[in-house]
């Protein structure tokens, strides 16, 4: 229950809720145990003067006690019913209160864990993926709430009857009654021994259920890659084998529960077995009437939904804590990059790289080497090398996705470390290498930095990334729906539609990972040309794999293993004729054999 101690908190916030629920757990149980009572009498009336009614056979007297015996079980039967029909109401109030609390509880959880996420760093959603994600904030909440809400109200209901019941049981006899429980310290031990396979089973279940999730949430964002390798067979026999390993362990748990409910049956009619025995004797020793054997047996009855239940809640309950446990060990972790409490100010975009130094925390690899470099406002400073030269890093160190592991981002002569990240980032366009555009219109994904929808400026960014006349073309203009990850876009267009995106945020600071890799020459130096007149004042950071994209750049960094090798403008290391010299002759040369192919 340790892990469940993290709910206490809801609890507190809404004891409004859960103090009348208990009230009326408490109240609605007293009405359903007098029933009992009003039965023994019932019973008792009729035991005590059958006698009389036979010994006025044939007497006119016999009707007369007939019609009075009549009216006496009538008037009984109407108080059952109205002690029943209090009961129901006082129930219907109690999950009022009690399902309406876990679902209050629920909402704010589900928020607690999706705002926690929007808070862990990158460094997080490298190591966890997405339908594990999903999982925690779906599945195993849904799970908790049902120990919130059901858990909870059978749980003190169980109790409450438990209470009430023995209490009036030894009221009658105490021996009728110790020989009418025995059998249940016996289900408490097996309770015992089956709450801890349950949990383990649980635990399982919860881990191939995470597994599952995210192997069909992977291959479903891939479906095209798939298709296009004709491996949709292949799939198939691994989801069945995700598939079936979860129905193992779910099967596992079921076998459990299955044994369970009919061992607490057999215990609870046993009970009834002794009660009629033991209650027998009584009867002949003159200390309890034939009324208290029924009252018992209805007491015994009332007790055997909250044994049955007493197994259902416990495996709710296991479940609950091992979902929790799941959820606690996110919301546990605190997030790499921490904002410091200051107040939101502009920037000029001054960028210095001092001596930096990054290794991934994830697997150990230093992307960075002593980076050093300057980029004043109103300059274009390019970024290029091979693969993995750290290039990309760069992007994510200025954005203060990770902090450096040694040396210094600055930005306007400040680390970027005193920054509040809300404002600084606000400031700042970034197209990443890879594209991501949600499943909305093409207007509101370029439009998404901001709470408002301006069209004029939506379109103008749309213009500045020369991709206007292709959302022209298409049938609804800027209201066409782009699907999961802009699967109706081609590549070139998804690349623009973020380059818009970028634009439309009016930024200071302009990064570009990459992004022109899918854009044909032409197109490209249309968007730079545009780019030259709109961020006049404003950085521009390029990181490219073509020199084509980047030979007008104020500066050009060569990075190579994680080091600036060569650095000045294009003329310069041209005439150097070292490796930005070589990269440029490569690709000239593979420009010139395309056409021969």
């Amino acid at each position: 229950m340790k892990d469940l101690a993290y709910l206490n908190k809801f609890f507190i916030k809404y004891r409004w809720h859960l103090i009348p629920g208990v009230l009326f757990v408490i109240i609605s149980n007293m009405f359903g145990v007098l029933p009992a009572q009003v039965i023994r009498l019932a019973f008792d009336l009729v035991t005590d003067n059958i006698g009389t009614y036979q010994l006025f056979t044939g007497f006119n007297r016999q009707g007369m006690i007939y019609e009075v015996f009549g009216s006496s079980l009538l008037l009984f039967g109407i108080l059952v019913l109205a002690l029943a029909l209090i009961r129901g109401l006082f129930l219907f109030f109690m999950r009022q209160t009690l399902i309406l609390m876990s679902r209050h509880i629920e909402y704010d959880l589900k928020n607690e864990i999706y705002s926690h996420y929007q808070d862990l760093s990158l460094a997080f959603y490298r190591r966890h993926n997405t339908g594990d994600l999903m999982n925690r904030v779906t599945e195993d909440v849904n799970r908790v709430r049902m120990y919130l809400g059901p858990g909870i109200m059978y749980t003190i209901n169980t109790v409450v009857l438990f209470i009430l019941v023995i209490y009036f049981m030894l009221r009658v006899n105490v021996t009728l009654a110790v020989y009418s429980v025995l059998p249940l310290p016996f289900l408490a031990l097996l309770i015992y021994y089956v709450n801890n396979i349950i949990n383990f089973r649980s635990e399982k279940i919860q881990e191939r259920l995470s597994a599952l999730s995210s192997f069909v949430q992977e291959n479903f964002s891939g479906i095209r890659i798939i298709r296009s390798y004709v491996r949709e067979p292949s799939i198939r026999d691994r989801f069945a084998q995700e598939s079936e390993d979860y129905k193992t362990h779910s099967m596992a748990l079921v076998k459990v529960q299955a044994a369970f409910h009919p061992i607490m049956l057999f215990l609870v009619g046993f009970s009834n077995v002794i009660t009629i025995f033991i209650g027998g004797l009584e009867v002949m020793k003159g200390t309890i009437t034939p009324g208290n054997i029924a009252e018992f047996l209805v007491y015994l009855n009332q007790l055997t939904f909250p044994v049955m239940a007493l197994g259902w809640v416990t495996s709710l309950i296991q479940r609950a804590a091992a979902s929790q446990k799941r959820i606690n060990e996110f919301l546990h972790q605190k997030p790499e990059i921490v904002s410091p409490n200051v107040p939101k100010r502009i920037i000029n975009g001054l960028i210095e790289f001092n001596n930096v130094s990054f290794t991934y925390p994830d697997t150990g690899i230093q992307a960075l080497k002593n980076v050093s470099f300057t980029a004043h406002p109103g300059q274009m400073v390019a970024i290029i090398g091979r693969t993995g030269s750290g290039k990309s890093t760069i992007a994510n160190l200025l954005l203060r996705m990770y902090d450096t592991t040694g040396g210094q981002v600055l930005i306007d002569n400040d680390p970027v470390t005193s920054l509040n990240i809300e404002g600084y980032r606000a400031q700042i366009g970034f197209v990443p290498q890879e594209v991501f555009l949600f499943s909305d219109t093409i207007a509101h994904n370029i439009a998404f930095s901001a709470d408002v929808l301006d069209m004029p400026l939506v379109e103008q960014a749309a213009k500045d990334a020369a991709v206007y006349n292709n959302i022209k073309e298409l049938e609804k203009g800027f209201e066409t729906l782009i699907g999961e990850r802009g699967i109706t876009l081609s590549g070139g267009q998804k690349q623009r539609v973020s380059i818009a995106r970028a634009l439309a945020k009016q930024p200071q600071i302009l990064v570009f990972d990459d992004c022109l890799s899918a854009v044909d020459t032409r197109t490209e130096e249309e968007i730079l040309q545009n780019l030259g007149r709109i961020m006049q004042g404003k950085t521009n950071i390029i990181i490219a794999h073509r020199i084509s994209t980047i030979k007008n750049a104020d500066k050009i960094l060569v990075m190579d293993n994680g080091e600036i090798i060569e650095q000045g403008n294009h003329n310069y290391l041209m005439q150097h004729k070292g490796t930005y010299f070589e990269l440029y002759e490569k690709q000239l040369l593979e420009e010139e054999e395309i056409p021969g192919n």
